[in-house]
């Protein structure tokens, strides 16, 4: 028998998604040349009319905006009285997302002065007021102490084996970790909730394409073969054999030992783009785009179950992430074919 709360919240998410910033919002804000045209364009989006009638100095205090209102977003959904308990779940688990990227930031940043990324204030420390403290934590005990207030004790044994001065292969191994223990966890949640198969090849999708990155940047530091233990286990195409076999080859190398599988053309995009430009974010702008497409298609079709709020948030991310990039870019006088790779559509 069908659960009317599906169908209620199934309903109210579907209808949201018209609001959201759309590719042809950003088509047209790619022709602007300040805010005020910019923020015209999408004042009849809903993020837009959070945005309309505020003033902001710069692009910090429009930035802790739209962080905001991404964790209001979030809050609307989940203070539904009759919202299904595993899209709450869900919904709380996904966003522990956010707070293993400000624990990577956190440990990272230790023994060094002025280099820490930027903590994004989404997730359990930023929603229990303990962001700034992470952030000023001066070593791994106090960030194992903030963890255990937090109740997220299934970060602590990585971070008891971190080494902060290990350089460049001892940050690709905590973040492969931590990666994988957050995985680990979706991947379990999967196995509880309605639809959980799909859910768990999304997952598995994006344990693929984490490790494609994870890979890719091994190769480019020379340093492949040593963060082969710290493979992400539970991807959904992807062996741990065929990793290791990948982290031994050059990058122009990877079209064709993927020749067989679903990521040979955007293996082929890597190495092109990487050959062309020499950047390393390359890598994250073309698999960032892979793994939006990937997650719409298998995603988005589906209503009546915990799916639906995966989806929602999935959209709404990525609605926030493409405006941060066409708003900074307008901060900083940065021209629009400099940022369209950066976008996600």
């Amino acid at each position: 028998m069908l659960d009317p709360r599906y169908a209620y919240i199934s309903a109210y998410l579907k209808a949201e998604e018209p609001n959201v910033v759309s590719s042809r919002h950003i088509d047209r804000m790619l022709g602007t040349s300040n805010i005020r045209d910019a923020q015209t364009i999408i004042r009849r989006t809903d993020v837009g009319n959070h945005l309309e009638g505020a003033s902001y100095k710069n692009f910090n205090d429009l930035d802790r905006s739209l962080w905001h209102y991404f964790v209001l977003c979030i809050q609307e959904i989940e203070a539904f009285k009759f919202l299904p308990g595993d899209m709450t779940k869900l919904s709380r688990l996904y966003m522990e997302k956010y707070d293993v990227v400000n624990i990577k930031a956190a440990a990272q940043a230790l023994g060094k002065v002025g280099s820490q990324d930027p903590m994004i204030p989404v997730g359990t420390f930023y929603n229990n007021g303990l962001l700034d403290a992470l952030a000023c934590a001066e070593n791994i005990p106090e960030i194992i102490e903030l963890l255990t207030q937090n109740r997220l004790g299934r970060y602590i044994p990585i971070l008891e084996d971190y080494e902060s001065d290990g350089g460049t292969k001892a940050r690709l191994i905590l973040g492969a970790s931590l990666d994988g223990e957050y995985f680990k966890a979706m991947l379990g949640l999967s196995n509880k909730i309605k639809d959980g198969s799909v859910m768990a090849q999304a997952t598995g999708v994006v344990i693929d394409i984490t490790n494609l990155q994870i890979t890719t940047r091994a190769i480019i530091e020379n340093i492949g073969t040593d963060i082969a233990d710290y493979i992400i286990p539970g991807g959904y195409l992807l062996t741990d054999k065929t990793i290791r076999e990948l982290l031994t080859v050059k990058i122009s190398d990877l079209p064709r030992r993927l020749e067989d599988s679903n990521y040979h053309g955007v293996a082929r995009e890597l190495a092109g783009s990487y050959d062309k430009t020499k950047r390393i974010t390359s890598v994250n702008e073309v698999l960032e785009t892979y793994k939006y497409r990937s997650l719409r298609d298998m995603l988005s079709p589906t209503v009546l179950s915990p799916l639906v709020m995966a989806w929602y948030l999935v959209l709404k991310e990525t609605e926030i992430r493409n405006l941060r990039i066409m708003f900074r870019a307008l901060y900083n006088n940065i021209s629009t074919e400099e940022i369209k790779r950066f976008l996600i559509f």
